[in-house]
């Protein structure tokens, strides 16, 4: 009867705890502002200029993979990169304060690895 119990309930808490690992990957990026706000998406707050944030976030994409989107005034990058759909979104807050949001998926799946290293990738270029 335990052998039965543990084998429904084993698989239950590993995918709670499985289920904690984006809180755990986005504290590593606190160190440059950002947090985990879902399985595949890293997102920032940051005082650095909005044009900087765009031409840095520009220049990731195109090192990182191919831009099949780009749009300036809706701050919207989509781009193909390591065999995964990668979308940076940047939102002005104020006028000093700009938020940036970086997506990824592979094969449907998310992705947070690599979002978090185009997010960081971005952050140290913005001058």
């Amino acid at each position: 009867m335990k052998k039965i119990i543990a084998f429904f309930v084993l698989p239950l808490l590993l995918l709670n705890i499985l289920g904690c690992a984006p809180l755990i990957v986005g504290a590593a990026v606190g160190a440059v502002g950002g947090y985990a706000i879902s399985k595949d998406t890293i997102q920032g707050e940051t005082d650095k200029p909005y044009d900087a944030l765009w031409n840095s976030s520009l220049m990731v994409s195109r090192i990182r993979g191919v831009v099949k989107l780009e749009d300036y005034t809706k701050g919207y990058i989509d781009l193909d990169a390591s065999n995964s759909k990668v979308w940076i979104r940047l939102i002005r807050l104020t006028e000093a304060t700009t938020r940036i949001r970086v997506s990824a998926r592979k094969f449907h799946m998310p992705d947070l690895g690599l979002a978090q290293d185009i997010y960081v990738k971005i952050m140290e270029q913005t001058k």
